[in-house]
């Protein structure tokens, strides 16, 4: 081992030194020089990749003061970059100098350079004069010709598990270059037979992060494969979307929306898993903040989001309700799915008696020995906030004895975990006019109270 070492130092001043006289002079000579040596510089840059694949920045450049100054020269030289596999190993080197959270400027400065260093190995070889004539012959500009290149080669690795990895690799520090884009975008959409995910987790976190950033723009399939193929992806963009939203002083309605619908998450929902995932971080935020007002505010801001989105993307359903929400009565989901704003006033009581009748055989009904969990219907209800807000002014309006069916969803609503008898209870209290909100007895269900300690209905309609 400590032999491979003074090797490779004795071969890095041998490289440094021709590397500089190929540099300083372009004769015929340099040149013939420079194509016979290609094999063993392509071998030398092979063993310095094994050796700096596995150290970080700071140790590369401590061990090799002038390693950028050697790798710059060797990327400005075309006979290197045009020579077999020198200009991907090239490429794999400079990834390994790259400081993955630049400490202080003098990195983030390193980091651009290198960014620049691997747009130009990019270029370099990007069109001559001919290969401009030839793509025209062919009916293509430029500009058209080069995005399905890059797509190509992805086509043609697809299947081809090494090539596939290498190139999700290579394309990390490149991702937010306009060019790759075509590149980046054919990873995300290509699809194995693979039982395990060959692209590299780096580059599904780069992908992401630039994404959150705004960083770059993919179309929403591919961001829809990215959170599909890469769960922890998925999982940063829901807290990245948490963090703008406590982060933001003042968070109005239409204040959550913009920050939603900007997320990109509404749209990514209209599939199936990705919308479980995302309601089930809706709901263990809920949980976990015992049903904070702000909370219950954003689910519903997203549910109708969510709503508009799946109506845009296609007017017949691809996947069943079902596979949204598959622990509630699928003909409950279909009439909360719809807006309150589409049905008549006169028809509202109506309407308000079935929701009642529904939820309540969800949770109540016994005669099958196939009673729901309570909380699982009450999530479902809480998402759809422009029901809950008719019910209270249904309540409001009332000027006779309010309709059994309204205070048992009002009951419901404050109090899902009562069982049958405690939530007649809470509707005579309720008609008597003393009716408490679950969070005031005690009880251990979700509850939203205002800051003054005085209990109201959760429903936000964005104004």
């Amino acid at each position: 081992m400590a032999q491979d070492s003074v090797d490779l130092s004795c071969d890095y001043q041998f490289w440094m030194q021709k590397l500089s006289v190929w540099d300083q002079a372009s004769t015929l000579e340099t040149q013939q020089d420079t194509c016979l040596h290609l094999t063993q510089f392509q071998e030398f840059l092979r063993k310095m990749y094994e050796t700096l694949k596995d150290m970080n920045s700071n140790t590369i450049f401590e061990r090799f003061p002038t390693i950028d100054q050697l790798l710059a020269k060797a990327c400005w030289n075309p006979f290197i970059l045009a020579y077999d596999e020198s200009q991907k190993i090239l490429i794999w080197c400079l990834c390994c100098l790259i400081n993955k959270e630049p400490q202080n400027s003098r990195q983030s400065k390193l980091n651009s350079w290198i960014q620049g260093i691997l747009s130009h190995i990019l270029s370099a070889l990007r069109f001559d004069k001919e290969v401009a004539l030839f793509t025209q012959g062919l009916g293509y500009a430029p500009v058209d010709y080069y995005p399905g290149l890059l797509k190509n080669v992805t086509k043609r690795a697809n299947g081809n598990i090494s090539r596939l990895a290498s190139l999700s690799r290579v394309c990390v520090p490149l991702i937010t270059l306009p060019d790759v884009d075509p590149l980046v975008e054919a990873l995300l959409v290509c699809h194995g037979h693979e039982p395990q995910e060959i692209l590299q987790p780096e580059f599904f976190e780069a992908v992401n992060e630039a994404i959150l950033l705004k960083k770059i723009s993919l179309p929403m399939s591919a961001v829809v494969c990215l959170w599909l193929r890469h769960l922890p992806s998925l999982e940063k963009a829901m807290l990245h979307l948490f963090e703008k939203l406590i982060s933001s002083e003042r968070n109005c309605l239409r204040r959550i929306e913009c920050f939603i619908k900007d997320s990109s998450l509404p749209q990514a929902a209209c599939h199936p898993a990705i919308f479980r995932v995302v309601d089930e971080m809706f709901r263990c935020a809920l949980l976990e903040s015992d049903g904070a007002p702000e909370i219950i505010a954003t689910i519903q801001v997203f549910t109708q989001c969510f709503v508009e989105a799946l109506g845009k993307e296609n007017k017949q359903l691809r996947f069943a309700l079902k596979t949204y929400f598959p622990y509630t009565s699928p003909s409950l989901a279909v009439v909360l799915l719809q807006d309150p704003q589409d049905v008549p006033r006169e028809h509202w009581l109506q309407t308000l008696k079935h929701i009642s009748e529904l939820l309540r055989e969800a949770v109540e009904d016994q005669t099958h020995g196939s009673r729901g969990d309570p909380l699982e219907s009450w999530f479902l209800f809480v998402h759809f906030g422009g029901w809950a807000e008719m019910v209270a002014e249904q309540l409001l309006r009332s000027a006779a004895e309010p309709p059994a069916a309204l205070l048992w969803l009002l009951a419901f609503y404050y109090s899902p975990h009562d069982g049958r008898q405690q939530r007649a209870q809470t509707m005579v209290g309720s008609r008597r006019g003393d009716f408490q909100p679950c969070g005031q007895r005690h009880s251990p269900a979700p509850t939203e109270v205002a800051r003054d300690g005085t209990p109201h209905v959760a429903h936000c309609p964005v104004v």
